[in-house]
């Protein structure tokens, strides 16, 4: 698909992987609305790429519906949907004090990145099944998930859980899309310079992208947008998951 003119979709676009790609469509012509729950970061970053910023909850329902109607009165109909927000607090199953981990803790994770997920593709792909196509195709959707979906360590438990299901439920989403020309894409992340990753001390970012095979290093989210990139370009690519981690393989800890 030419994105240049066309609206997209950035879920968690306020920074990390959501603003590296918020900023990468902008860049290649795209009207770029953010949707994330940090009002200061995403207004920021969306003026600063020349998009719109609305503040919202992934997980509520009625808030993403809000937030697409008013994105199409900004941009018109998206056609691209990158959906990046996620938490992932490590939490093992059962405490140093041999209580397990509150229910509440390991159902939120699964709400805001697998069921979130779901909930922004879903309503945005309804808006789009009977939209006039942009050449051969309607619209894309790339989703994230981790390698954490396949390699899951020791506390995470629940974010895995929420990632496998990401990569789960693509192809059957993807089989269901094909007759509308809607393609639905997976990209799994491994060890990336995210804000979450850029509160650890120097030392520990070192180490830990020390661990990376080659690029010795921790990946840029720069280059998580350069995949956006090449996933949208590439009608062929359709139900495809995708590891982008250097050739990393994580231990159990």
């Amino acid at each position: 698909m030419d994105i240049n003119g066309q609206a997209a979709i950035v879920t968690g676009g306020a920074s990390g992987l959501g603003g590296a790609s918020a900023a990468r469509l902008a860049k290649m012509g795209a009207k770029v609305t953010i949707f994330d729950l940090n009002a200061e970061s995403g207004e920021a970053h969306a003026a600063a790429i020349g998009g719109r910023f609305i503040k919202v909850d992934v997980t509520d329902e009625d808030a993403v519906l809000a937030a697409l109607e008013e994105a199409e009165g900004y941009h018109g109909k998206a056609r691209v949907l990158v959906n990046c927000a996620g938490i992932a607090p490590p939490a093992k199953v059962v405490n140093r004090d041999g209580s397990a981990i509150p229910l509440k803790d390991f159902s939120k994770i699964i709400s805001i990145n697998l069921i979130g997920t779901f909930n922004v593709l879903s309503k945005f792909a309804a808006r789009i099944v009977d939209a006039e196509p942009v050449g051969e195709e309607r619209g894309i959707i790339i989703n994230t998930a981790s390698v954490a979906a396949f390699e899951g360590q020791i506390g995470q438990a629940a974010y895995s859980a929420s990632k496998s299901g990401v990569v789960g439920m693509m192809l059957p989403i993807a089989r269901e899309f094909a007759r509308y020309g809607i393609r639905v894409n997976t990209i799994a992340p491994g060890l990336f310079l995210t804000p979450m990753m850029e509160s650890l001390p120097k030392e520990a970012q070192d180490s830990l992208g020390g661990q990376v095979p080659f690029p010795n290093r921790l990946g840029k989210p720069e280059e998580y947008a350069m995949l956006v990139e090449s996933l949208i370009g590439n009608p062929m690519l359709n139900a495809e998951v995708i590891r982008l981690d250097g050739a990393i393989r994580m231990a159990p800890k």
